[in-house]
């Protein structure tokens, strides 16, 4: 058994912030946390304040169920390239992710989840896959190449499902789509999650996608229609529905900061804070791939080469922490966008997400100024 103890850090869980805290780990799990000087010693003994300055802060490990790559590689291109990605992503506070898979062809991406599938045996911090295509809406197409988007036909749907053998945790859909609300029930019934995204649904389709089961909204307010007096489409829709996490990508780029407070005033305790990052994450502006689109990145802003949509982002989580906390959002709120509520989404809430006793034992620490300075990453998680 070895047994590790972080102290004298302003802990952060989902809703509250504890001073002069602690937190006892053994075998990657936390066993104990409490406050003041009554923790007990232990195999490995950190000091969070000699580690990360005055005000170390001790947060849970970063939940990211929304990126495509980073260090220059694409989670795209298969297991070593997923890794250098990973490794990038981890340094930055994210302790576990679900790889995010572009549009392909139906053969390439059965390939590609199986393959991730096989990975989560090796890689505890790999959570599963996620499906961002091919079931988009053409008009909203965004970084996808129209050209392989598809309708949502029940034997394509489970056909990828079956693939990834339990281990895809969330499926991106146009529900106005033919068959979508069928797929909607498809994807739920195998025990993954419904996102709504990349879709011309107004209002009303959307609630009636979320009564068939979805459970997210992908990537909120970008690649669907805007609020409108008259129309509030699908943000507004999903704010308002208890049952849907809203993502966010806090870069200040796919939404302002204003938008930002929006989201987390309008959705309390439903927002998960993603990158989107692709392989520019980490790495230097210039050409890239993401999938079949050619992407150039200038001044950390990935474009689409023949359409000049948002391709992405060049985003890491602790950046994300820092935009919401600069756009007003509180600390306590931004830090659950990074863990419990990213964690629930897809299904391992009971795991990840929290520093109490019988969670995995996933820690960051950050300095005061939300600088990422100690990543630790606890036992492996479940098969689901």
């Amino acid at each position: 058994m070895t047994a590790i103890l972080i102290h004298s850090a302003r802990l952060i869980t989902s809703d509250a912030e504890t001073p002069n805290a602690w937190a006892r780990f053994e075998d990657g799990y936390v066993v104990s946390t409490g406050s003041g000087d009554t923790w007990a010693d232990a195999d490995v003994v950190i000091d969070a304040v000699a580690v990360a300055g005055n005000d170390a802060i001790l947060t849970p490990g970063f939940v990211d169920i929304h990126g495509h790559g980073g260090a220059g590689a694409s989670f795209d291109d298969g297991v070593e390239a997923i890794r250098t990605a990973r490794a990038l992503h981890r340094a930055h506070g994210t302790t576990r992710a679900v790889v995010s898979l572009v549009t392909a062809s139906l053969d390439e991406l059965e390939r590609r989840v199986s393959e991730i599938a096989d990975l989560m045996t090796t890689d505890a911090d790999i959570l599963g896959s996620h499906l961002e295509g091919p079931f988009l809406d053409p008009a909203h197409h965004g970084a996808h190449n129209p050209s392989l988007l598809r309708e949502p036909a029940a034997a394509d749907v489970g056909r990828l499902l079956a693939a990834g053998r339990g281990t895809v945790r969330q499926v991106t859909i146009a529900p106005e789509l033919p068959g979508g609300f069928e797929a909607i029930r498809l994807i739920v019934a195998a025990g993954a999650a419904a996102a709504v995204g990349h879709t011309s649904a107004d209002a009303a389709q959307a609630e009636r996608a979320f009564d068939a089961g979805a459970t997210i909204l992908t990537h909120a307010f970008n690649a669907m229609p805007g609020i409108h007096h008259r129309a509030p489409g699908p943000v507004l829709t999903a704010a308002a529905d208890h049952r849907v996490i809203l993502e966010a990508i806090a870069d200040n780029v796919h939404l302002d900061p204003h938008v930002i407070k929006l989201i987390f005033d309008s959705a309390p305790g439903h927002v998960a804070l993603v990158t989107d990052a692709m392989a520019a994450a980490g790495s230097a502006d210039g050409s890239y791939d993401l999938g079949t689109v050619k992407v150039t990145v200038t001044d950390g802003i990935a474009r689409a080469d023949d359409t000049g949509s948002i391709a992405g982002s060049t985003l890491t989580q602790d950046v994300a922490l820092q935009r919401a906390v600069q756009a007003g959002v509180s600390l306590v709120d931004a830090v659950r966008a990074l863990t419990e509520t990213p964690a629930t989404a897809i299904g391992y809430g009971a795991e990840l997400g929290q520093i109490a006793p019988g969670y995995l034992g996933d820690a960051v620490i950050l300095d005061a100024q939300l600088h990422v300075m100690h990543v630790q990453t606890g036992a492996i998680p479940a098969r689901r």
